[in-house]
């Protein structure tokens, strides 16, 4: 069950993470444009900064999965290295554990974030763009993270009543 949930966690986190590739060649394609714009023709891109800042939103949130699963996320461990073997793993789960839950907070706030922006009918500054489709994709974008998480947990528990 653990196998197969990790196998569609996996494959979600990897299209998220194109998601976000996309996100970033398409900032890097308006900034481009927005300043040869500017100083070529001295026509900027309209709403450049909105279009931006949006997108970094969903390079960072869309990517986040994909860095946990390469193990690329920062970790300190100076001390928890001198620890023995039990209470590394015990260290670990609750470092797991507390990473689960502050993202199932996220989540939840985001979600609750983004009904609150999409009843006001809140809107980027210049180009008008709504912005709850961005909070309800953050939102969506970590359910990955909380599933890689709450896995990992669960690995080391079932390593620390198999050692037993």
């Amino acid at each position: 069950m653990l196998e197969q949930v990790e196998k569609f966690t996996r494959r979600l986190s990897t299209v998220l993470e194109w998601v976000g590739l996309v996100a970033v060649m398409f900032m890097v394609l308006i900034t481009c444009a927005d300043v040869l714009g500017a100083k070529i023709f001295l026509r900027p891109v309209f709403g450049a900064i909105d279009l931006v800042m949006l997108a970094q939103l969903v390079a960072i949130s869309f990517a986040a999965s994909a860095t946990l699963l390469v193990g690329k996320h920062v970790q300190v461990e100076f001390f928890v290295m001198m620890f023995p073997a039990r209470l590394k793993a015990i260290v670990d789960a609750f470092i797991q554990l507390l990473g689960f839950s502050l993202f199932v907070v996220i989540v939840w706030r985001l979600t609750v974030y983004g009904y609150h922006l999409q009843i006001s009918g809140e809107v980027s500054s210049t180009a008008r763009i709504p912005l709850y489709f961005f909070a309800y994709g953050a939102a969506l974008a970590c359910l990955p993270v909380c599933l890689l998480l709450l896995l990992h947990f669960l690995k080391i528990i079932g390593k620390m009543v198999g050692d037993k």
